[in-house]
């Protein structure tokens, strides 16, 4: 028992791994993809924005929520004054349209509501999910049933005609950054909660399971002892792969006008105040999207890195290790080594024949005859 504890199931198979070297193995997999630490960069810096957007605004002496009416042209119909919409020295990226409102302070902002609202969210996603699928899996057949049924309908909801019902039928006195933030997490909960149920029921089976439920051990030990760290894998790596799609799921709410309203900044938010101006001042529109576009390319292709690390069949295309380690995969492959019976002289890419090979081949071509 003291084996089962220390160790976990390694991600797609049945055999318990420890800690210490499971993680090590993790950071290695992951250090071998240069676009998984290029991405995990960019994200790293778009989440010091966010963190820091008090200072960055701060530094430009500017805030989002502040009206600028002198920078804006009223006689022409809103349109900001000068060909970079009032861009100056206090106001680095110009001001929006009719409002005034200095643009920087409302992308740096736009990224701590944007951000904030897809991480709370998948977090509300991944609690729900693992607690139902895992209840489901250690329960009783009545249990699983009406989890499973439960499940099905949250997955066969459409999302966004779900997201806009209930957010247009909230009043508007509530937190609209929190209100999204709940919307999301608890109608898009079903998919995770199908991972873990199915993982569940087969770590269920493993021995070191099995030895615990043995030695006394109760359902609430053994899912928090021997189930949850088998679990870390997938839900981690799926929760990489949601955090984008809530960001998107976030902007379009907005851009529909049913997300967050302003004068709190949101990236979908600025792209729906654009959508007027962007011909005659395209930064309006560029801004927000490309922002959001960076963001979501990069949350994805770090959780693709993520899961390589973590799925050992993908991690096994690797070429992680040092140089002795390749040689000895090599010759255990069969490419160049010469130590084996019947190797003979081999060309190198594992397709030379030896004595051995050559009698087996004769041999076939009789009995074929």
């Amino acid at each position: 028992m003291s084996e089962a504890l220390a160790a976990s199931p390694a991600a797609g198979t049945g055999t318990p791994v420890p800690a210490a070297a499971g993680a090590r193995r993790f950071w290695r997999r992951l250090r071998a993809q240069r676009a998984a630490l290029v991405a995990a960069a960019v994200v790293a810096l778009l989440v010091l924005v966010a963190l820091t957007a008090p200072l960055l605004t701060a530094w430009e002496g500017q805030d989002p929520t502040t009206y600028h009416p002198s920078l804006v042209d009223s006689a022409r119909g809103g349109v900001p004054i000068g060909p970079f919409g009032g861009a100056g020295a206090d106001h680095w990226l110009g001001v929006e349209p009719q409002t005034g409102r200095d643009l920087f302070a409302r992308l740096v902002y736009g990224a701590r509501v944007s951000l904030g609202v897809a991480l709370a969210a998948t977090v509300v996603q991944i609690a729900i999910g693992v607690a139902v699928g895992v209840t489901a899996a250690l329960g009783n057949r009545w249990v699983d049933q009406l989890l499973s049924r439960a499940t099905d309908i949250i997955v066969s909801m459409p999302l966004m005609i779900m997201a806009l019902a209930l957010l247009a039928i909230v009043p508007s006195s509530f937190p609209r950054p929190v209100l999204v933030t709940l919307v999301i997490g608890l109608i898009a909960w079903g998919n995770i909660a199908k991972i873990v149920r199915a993982q569940t029921l087969t770590l269920k089976g493993l021995d070191h399971v099995a030895a615990a439920r043995l030695s006394g051990w109760g359902t609430v030990r053994i899912a928090r002892r021997e189930l949850l760290p088998g679990l870390a894998a997938p839900v981690i790596t799926y929760a990489a792969l949601l955090v984008p799609t809530n960001i998107s799921v976030e902007a379009a709410l907005s851009f529909l006008g049913v997300g967050v309203k302003p004068p709190t900044p949101s990236w979908g938010q600025m792209l729906t105040a654009a959508d007027v101006w962007y011909q005659a001042a395209p930064q309006y529109l560029m801004l927000p999207a490309g922002a959001l576009f960076v963001t979501v390319v990069a949350l994805t292709v770090l959780g693709d890195g993520v899961r390589t690390a973590l799925d050992p069949r993908a991690a096994s295309r690797l070429r992680i290790g040092t140089g002795r380690r390749r040689e000895s995969a090599v010759q255990e492959s069969g490419t160049g080594g010469t130590d084996r019976p019947g190797a003979g002289t081999g060309d190198g890419d594992g397709t030379g024949a030896g004595a051995g090979d050559g009698s087996a081949r004769e041999a076939r071509k009789e009995a074929t005859a």
